[in-house]
């Protein structure tokens, strides 16, 4: 089984920092997805910075997400 996502906070420069239940901790850098399809919106760092965890996975309000394994 996978750790579920539990905290996202978003940093500087397209960077993710994402806690799990398990009490993992990492970061994630977006920038190599911000040129593709839906992830383009994210350019815009306000709309970067509205990221939240929806049943385990990263989303933000344009409709990106990023679902982890088995979430």
């Amino acid at each position: 089984m996978y750790p579920a996502v539990k905290e996202v906070i978003p940093k500087e420069n397209y960077i993710l920092s994402v806690t799990f239940d398990n009490g993992e901790h990492g970061t994630l850098d977006m920038k190599p997805l911000l040129d593709f399809g839906i992830f383009q919106s994210l350019k815009n760092k306000s709309a970067f910075n509205r990221v939240r965890v929806v049943f385990d996975t990263i989303e933000w309000e344009s409709g990106a997400d990023l679902d982890c394994p088995g979430g």
